[in-house]
């Protein structure tokens, strides 16, 4: 496979990334991707969920393959206008205060307007909070400042924001010139990059897979259920494509594709992650195989929820992951390379 479509995940990657949405605001998001699985000449439908189920084609139905993935993100939600017009905010997902402090962030009215704000500790500024460092960050202690004239929680409601209303944080995505993709929400927008790049290469290729097989692009992973529900019938194995851990104890760079073991949810199939290891080999991928110790993914809600098939997980190698993420455009190579091999 070239590398040219590992350039074309990336650069799907950073369209998606344009868009806003965490988990219960991702409508636009989904309606992108089934619109470019669409464009590539696959059957791409929206579920009841919101998510989007694709057909890749094959030959054999009753032994399918689906492919997971997930276009929501993490982010957050307005949960009190507070008397001095400014937010406080709940997280949605693993969204973390001190991730998140200092980042530009824009909250959806419910009206369709879109106010731009920044999160920031309560009594921010450093000259006058002489506790500045020793503040525990938690969403109770910082609050998000309107970039608007608003001093009173009636002024705040005049802009049309309320109670409930989503928010949003810049992704600040960037592609370096060697080769290196930073930006929030990586997880998972990258896999969904790669997804279609994947599918490109059939569709370019003419290349229709022995068995049949399906992409389900999800958008509830980030809290849990994302893979719950709209498994095709026939599907025997599932594979997510989601970020690979990178960090201490583990062995997977962001250059490299991982290949996922066990994590908080248990081991994955044996059979599958053998296989995964063999198509890596075959193909010349660059891959490790990594226990994740804080970690579920949407296979193992797919499980949860009563489908009898066998499960595995891989996904480019993501530094920093759930804060200001960075992975590499070898490690979207690779990622490529294991689905060719195990699947081709």
């Amino acid at each position: 496979m070239k590398k040219d479509y590992a350039k074309y995940a990336v650069d799907s990657t950073c369209e998606l990334l344009a868009i806003d949405s965490p988990t219960g605001f991702t409508a636009g998001a989904a309606a992108w991707v089934r619109d470019r699985f669409s464009a590539l000449g696959f059957h791409a439908e929206l579920t009841a969920k919101g998510g989007v189920r694709v057909d890749l084609g094959g030959a054999d139905p009753e032994n399918g393959l689906l492919l997971e993935a997930h276009a929501d993100t993490l982010g957050a939600m307005v949960a009190e206008i507070k008397g001095n017009g400014r937010l406080r905010l709940t997280n949605l997902g693993g969204m973390r205060a001190e991730n998140a402090e200092t980042e530009n962030l824009r909250v959806y009215t419910r009206s369709g307007k879109v106010i731009d704000g920044t999160l920031q500790l309560c009594n921010a500024s450093i000259h006058v909070n002489g506790g500045f460092s020793d503040t525990k960050r938690s969403f109770d202690t910082t609050e998000a400042v309107l970039d608007e004239d608003t001093t009173s929680a009636d002024e705040t409601r005049a802009l049309g924001i309320e109670v409930g209303d989503i928010v949003c944080f810049d992704p600040r995505t960037r592609v370096t010139e060697s080769g290196y993709i930073k930006s929030r929400f990586l997880d998972d927008k990258l896999s969904v990059g790669i997804l279609l790049a994947f599918a490109k290469y059939l569709k370019d290729n003419g290349i229709t897979p022995t068995r049949r097989v399906w992409v389900h692009v999800t958008v509830y992973e980030e809290v849990g259920h994302g893979g719950s529900a709209s498994i095709p019938a026939g599907v025997t194995e599932a594979v997510s494509v989601d970020m690979g851990c990178v960090g201490d104890g583990l062995s997977c760079t962001e250059r490299q594709v991982s290949i996922c073991a066990k994590d908080s949810g248990g081991p994955y199939d044996y059979s599958v992650v053998g296989r995964l290891i063999d198509a890596a080999k075959r193909e010349g991928a660059d891959y490790a195989v990594d226990v994740y110790p804080f970690y579920g993914s949407d296979v193992e809600a797919t499980l949860r929820a009563g489908y009898d098939i066998r499960h595995g997980l891989i996904g480019a190698g993501v530094y920093a992951s759930h804060g200001y993420e960075r992975s590499h455009i070898d490690g979207v190579w690779n990622t490529l390379k294991v689905l060719k091999g195990f699947i081709l």
